[in-house]
């Protein structure tokens, strides 16, 4: 009975121990997480007010004025079409303000970027204006000339001219910027003045219509009159500025888009040196590289930026061919067009620049001295070699074919020197028609290659049987305007 005592004291014992074990681990749990809270808390600040006073002297309301030459109607008065037409038009007649030269108001927002008076908006803001007019926080007001603008990216630079240091801000890097940041927006929204909202970062590299788009998407608040203001990101740095939103009622639906601070702040640093922008230019047509054409090219992956065609320009003294991909750019792997573009057009004019291409197989680096795409003149194809006065239709590939001839390129409206095979048909059933080829294309490459004859375009056809390849590369033209279409092969 002794040793059953015993034992039953060591257990209880033991539960003891476990018990208090566990109190303290709930205890450290417990403090763990108030500690956590409270620096959430002090991380987030109670109150946007203290960032808002600091930043908010460097942001301006923007008004311009555009006098418009007298209307021929009654617009803005009734809509096109309205029975009550003729009879406006008849009032504005016998008052004589049918003719009569009118002046026009628009608001927008902009922000000071240094103490000397420069000033950023959007282009859009202040296009076509006759006198722009700035409203500082403080309430003073100043004219504004414009010194630059850019509608590739839709900025605006303009200077005011003060006898006293003006408040500004900086521009932060936007590629900081996180999904989920928060971020503040400050303008003139629908005419209020100075007005703030936040949100956060919804989206990044958003791309609307442009090349050089690059936008922070927020559903902080952003409506007519803040094109032009600030984002802001929480140390009251500029991480973009707002220029457009998406609503179905041009009001703010919380999906508003800011251009991005770093294109901004390379386009403001031209302007302000150069009163325009100065971008590179490689001087290639290009498309972006689909996995079936990755395939018909033996390619890894769909990556990297085709070549389609190449005019006179530095790319073709350079060396480089319709048929490239351009794999990198500046030591910089290329995804896609756009990244290629917006890459291009942010090196300096003149730079020589290392492009590593795949070419047959293998890669093989050029060296391109790129030009500035504001001077560059418009592209025009390529001479073609001559080929076989053959005018008899094929069918393959979907596709019935001809080759050109005389009266064909005179029809429609073909360089002479163009050789290739016209495509007389398509077969809606086929993959060729799925992929857009239509009547009137012309096909002057396959496999990388140039086509004269049925005869080659069998040939190509068998070679890339041969090498396994599931595809055929075409390049193909259309009213001068080249792409490559990797077709299907039949087994």
């Amino acid at each position: 009975m002794p040793h059953s005592q015993a034992v039953t004291i060591v257990s209880t014992g033991q539960d003891a121990r476990i018990t208090r074990l566990r109190l303290f681990m709930l205890g450290a749990l417990t403090l763990l997480f108030v500690v956590v809270q409270t620096a959430i808390v002090q991380a987030r600040p109670e109150s946007l007010a203290p960032l808002a006073e600091k930043i908010s002297p460097s942001v301006v309301n923007i008004t311009t004025t555009t006098v418009i030459e007298g209307r021929t109607g009654p617009q803005g008065i009734v809509p096109e079409g309205s029975p009550f037409e003729d009879f406006f038009r008849d009032f504005q007649d016998r008052n004589g303000e049918g003719n009569r030269p009118r002046r026009s108001s628009a608001l927008g927002s902009g922000f000071v970027i240094s103490e000397d008076g420069y000033v950023v908006t959007n282009n859009h803001v202040i296009e076509g204006a006759d006198e722009i007019l700035i409203e500082f926080f403080s309430g003073e007001e100043l004219p504004a000339k414009v010194i630059g603008t850019d509608k590739n990216t839709d900025i605006a630079l303009l200077k005011v001219e003060s006898d006293k240091p003006l408040p500004f801000v900086s521009f932060g890097d936007s590629d900081d910027a996180r999904v989920g940041d928060w971020v503040m927006a400050m303008g003139n929204p629908l005419g209020q003045g100075f007005s703030v909202s936040a949100g956060i970062v919804s989206a990044r590299n958003r791309a609307l219509s442009g090349t050089y788009d690059d936008y922070i998407q927020t559903d902080a608040a952003i409506n007519r009159g803040n094109s032009g203001g600030p984002l802001f990101n929480m140390d009251g740095e500029v991480v973009g500025v707002n220029t457009a939103i998406l609503s179905p009622n041009g009001g703010s639906i919380g999906i508003g888009f800011s251009m991005a601070s770093n294109v901004v702040s390379r386009v403001v640093e031209q302007l302000k040196e150069y009163g325009e922008t100065r971008r590179g230019w490689l001087g290639v047509r290009i498309q972006d590289v689909t996995e079936d054409v990755a395939e018909a090219m033996g390619l890894d992956k769909a990556a990297g930026a085709l070549i389609t065609d190449v005019p006179d320009g530095p790319s073709k003294e350079a060396g480089l061919l319709a048929g490239d991909v351009i794999v990198t750019f500046d030591g910089v792997d290329v995804a896609d067009t756009r990244a290629l573009v917006r890459q291009v057009g942010n090196t300096t004019v003149g730079k020589a620049v290392r492009v590593v291409v795949f070419r047959d197989g293998g890669t093989q680096t050029v060296l391109v001295t790129l030009g500035r795409r504001e001077d560059a003149e418009r592209a025009v194809p390529a001479a073609m070699d001559g080929g076989d006065p053959d005018v008899k239709e094929k069918e393959v590939l979907g596709l019935t074919l001809s080759l050109l001839t005389d009266d064909m390129r005179s029809e429609m409206g073909l360089p002479d020197e163009m050789r290739g095979l016209l495509v007389m048909a398509v077969d809606e059933s086929t993959e060729a028609f799925e992929k857009g080829l239509r009547p009137g294309d012309v096909i002057t490459e396959a496999g990388q290659q140039k086509v004269k004859s049925f005869g080659d375009l069998d040939d190509r056809i068998d070679e890339a049987k041969e090498a396994g390849r599931k595809s055929l590369l075409l390049l193909v033209r259309r009213a001068g305007e080249p792409r490559f279409v990797a077709l299907g092969l039949d087994d």
